[in-house]
């Protein structure tokens, strides 16, 4: 039986297009032997695929000033791809990959990862759906908690320890290694969704591995009545928040006005769950004018637009292009505010509903 390639990395990237200058979002798997591309997370054929034998990579990519953390490919056959990353680590993490999986394939090596992790291969029984069904059970299934951490309440919700704890006792795994690749498939197919700072960042990618059989590790059913209760900036009063989730971030930045391409200043509200970007008048005003859909959304930084008169002279712009190809243009007070703005909405473009 033929080995399927190792998936080494996978995300969304800006892909230019082959013909003409369009810059869409891909999402885009690396393998060991090549890359391939589709036009969305859930689609089960590649729109196309590059092969790594005999191909360079060069970063950083000058050849479009305007487009910040460009990556060039060139294949054997002398012809360019080019892919934008959302942020400089995120940028050399992929150059870095596509490197070593170049040097593995021209040396006639197999790719493998450094890691401290063994294969554990899960009982071919196991059904992840009717898994859920009964871990979603009132009478025996896993219990619902308010959980505190960092002054924050979670409703709804329970602890990484708690989910292996279940999976054990239940007799679906064998060991608690086996319950830890298990939880990051029921993970990966967003039947368990992260809650807090501790399972994001691991889900992101952060950590040995995307579930954490940890009891500070929170996670949550996705049809289940899950919020978060929070301290303001302030840190002294306690909000219940307008919508389910954590406020991952909040603060002014400026809009780009879709129809008279004016640029105004609002108040953006990032929420998890549901995965929404929310603005709102900046003098006031609970009701929001808009909100941007960030689910499977790609966002990076750029330099400058065409045909757009920017609000002032820096260069702080950074883009969202939603999973429909919508695309909104925004301007941070400072680049370490971008950064930090880019940085956010990319998680939550990747964990929340």
């Amino acid at each position: 039986m033929e080995r399927e390639p190792i998936r080494i990395r996978e995300g969304y990237l800006v892909k230019k297009g082959s013909m003409f200058n369009t810059w869409k979002p891909m999402w885009v798997v690396l393998l060991e032997d090549g890359i391939e591309f589709y036009k969305r997370k859930a689609d089960n054929s590649p729109k196309g695929m590059i092969p790594l034998k005999g191909s360079s990579i060069h970063s950083p990519c000058q050849d479009f000033g305007k487009r910040m953390f460009v990556f060039k490919l060139t294949v054997a056959k002398q012809q360019d791809h080019f892919f934008q990353a959302a942020y400089l680590e995120e940028r050399d993490a992929w150059v870095r990959d596509i490197k070593k999986a170049i040097h593995h394939i021209d040396g006639g090596q197999r790719f493998a990862r450094k890691s401290t992790r063994k294969s554990i291969r899960l009982p071919e029984t196991i059904n992840l759906s009717a898994l859920y069904l009964s871990m979603k059970d009132p009478e025996n299934g896993i219990k619902e908690l308010k959980l505190e951490k960092d002054k924050r309440v979670f409703n709804h919700c329970f602890t990484g320890t708690c989910v292996i704890d279940w999976l054990v006792s239940s007799s679906s795994i064998r060991n608690r290694k086996e319950g830890l690749l298990l939880a990051s498939s029921l993970l990966s197919e967003g039947y368990l969704q992260p809650a807090g700072d501790t399972s994001k960042a691991a889900a992101e990618g952060l950590s040995d591995t995307p579930f954490l059989d940890l009891s500070d590790a929170y996670y949550y059913f996705p049809d289940s009545g899950f919020f978060c209760e929070g301290y303001s900036s302030d840190d002294d009063v306690v909000l219940k928040e307008e919508f389910r989730g954590t406020i991952v971030k909040q603060g002014c930045l400026l809009k780009q006005g879709h129809r008279r391409k004016n640029w105004k200043v609002r108040k953006f509200i990032l929420r998890d769950d549901p995965a929404y970007l929310h603005y709102y008048d900046p003098a006031g005003g609970e009701e929001p004018l808009g909100a941007i859909h960030l689910r499977g959304c790609v966002v990076t930084a750029v330099e400058d637009m065409p045909d757009t008169k920017k609000y002032d002279a820096d260069n702080i712009l950074f883009e969202i292009i939603t999973a429909n190809e919508i695309h909104y243009y925004l301007q941070a007070a400072s680049s370490t505010e971008r950064t930090e703005w880019i940085k956010a909405i990319q998680s939550v473009s990747r964990t929340g509903k």
